[in-house]
């Protein structure tokens, strides 16, 4: 098993867009096992190799029934349809904030052998997608969150054992809430 440490909230790897994978190698099968044991040791839904210090666009993911890992995703929205509901992430733990997303996702990219993979997500599974994607664009679900849940989240951030005092900037997503965004 590789499970390695989890990057938290403060760390400037999480608000680093990270690069496009081009060598589908050895390297790229590692990091794709170290992310899949970490995630499924930490009980997470997904995680993006950003998290893991690693900036480049790879992540799994584990929810709906559905596992697997996407490598340079991008993601199209089905549908006009939204979801509200509680969202956490591995780099901030314990923690969970209701957060608005696109209930219906399609996303493409390839898996670590260089071959293309769709993946249609709904609810969770779409959740996790959009949630991983924005982690790859050095995005954090606080971005989304509406002003006066963010300052809520950040309060109880600031309160918690293992946050270090580094506030960095939010940053507004580069996926839009509604219409295309890959």
């Amino acid at each position: 098993m590789t499970v390695q440490p989890i990057r938290l909230f403060g760390d400037p790897v999480l608000r680093t867009a990270a690069a496009e994978v081009t060598d589908f190698d050895k390297e790229l099968r590692t990091l794709v096992k170290d992310l899949w044991d970490t995630m499924q040791d930490a009980g997470g839904a997904g995680l993006a190799a950003p998290q893991l210090g690693v900036g480049l666009r790879v992540f799994t993911y584990h929810c709906d029934g559905f596992a697997g890992h996407l490598v340079n995703p991008t993601w199209d929205v089905v549908g006009e349809e939204m979801q509200d509901g509680s969202e956490g992430c591995l780099s901030i733990p314990g923690m969970s904030w209701d957060c608005k997303r696109h209930l219906h996702v399609v996303a493409k990219g390839w898996n670590m052998h260089g071959e293309p993979v769709e993946v249609e997500g709904t609810e969770t599974l779409a959740r996790c997608i959009q949630h991983e994607s924005d982690h790859l664009d050095g995005v954090l679900f606080l971005d989304r969150l509406d002003a006066e849940t963010r300052k809520q989240a950040m309060r109880e951030i600031r309160q918690s054992e293992w946050f270090d005092g580094t506030v960095p900037t939010l940053k507004q997503s580069p996926h839009p809430l509604f219409g295309r965004s890959s």
